[in-house]
């Protein structure tokens, strides 16, 4: 059983190779969904020699979302540690890479368990935020990354709530759940610091 999980993985990454070696550079989050589309086809396909439960659409685009979201957080936290001019912010920029990366590293056990393919690298979208948000530097940077981290964990919050009621995985529902009171915390340090109310 387990061979022919690793047989539809390696096919899957084989797929997932020959997308990213184009000269359209597909992005990492689409060519993660493509390759989790391949398995679960490849697993409901075997279905009927297979009585492995395969974790379903829905909850493996939350999990690349997430790991995507979390990388791009990570990256944009190490960026406020060097280019922010008030400590709150570079405060909460090192809050984010601690609890971002510890969040990352429970979800890509958690995929690694589930043959659920991870994005490697940050996608287009979030790679221009990091590019965008590192031109900038002092009391404009602050503005920026402040903003944009209420933003983006407004958006984060609403993701996750979603998995925690509507995964049908359940230790990829548990994960959500249990990481909304870090994303929430995270959102209420964002409005301080930046004085938004919502």
């Amino acid at each position: 059983m387990k061979t022919l999980q690793t047989i539809a993985f390696v096919a899957a990454m084989g797929l997932l190779g020959a997308c990213g070696n184009g000269s359209n550079n597909q992005d990492s989050v689409d060519s993660a969904k493509e390759a989790n589309d391949s398995i679960i086809d490849s697993q409901d396909s075997l279905s009927t020699i297979s009585t492995a439960t395969p974790a379903d659409k829905a909850s493996t685009d939350f999990a690349v979302e997430a790991a995507n979201g979390g990388m791009m957080e990570v990256e944009l936290g190490k960026l406020a540690q060097t280019n922010a001019s008030s400590q709150r912010v570079k405060d909460f920029g090192s809050m984010l890479v601690k609890d971002h990366s510890e969040a990352g590293d429970k979800l890509k056990a958690l995929a690694k368990r589930k043959d659920i393919v991870l994005p490697d690298s940050l996608g287009n979208d979030a790679q221009k935020h990091v590019k965008d948000l590192s031109k900038k530097k002092g009391k404009d940077f602050d503005k920026a990354y402040m903003d944009m981290m209420v933003s983006d964990h407004k958006k984060d919050i609403s993701l996750f709530e979603k998995a925690s009621k509507d995964a049908k995985d359940p230790e990829l529902k548990a994960f959500a759940a249990g990481t909304l009171p870090v994303l929430t915390k995270h959102l209420d340090s964002a409005r301080a610091i930046s004085g938004k109310k919502d």
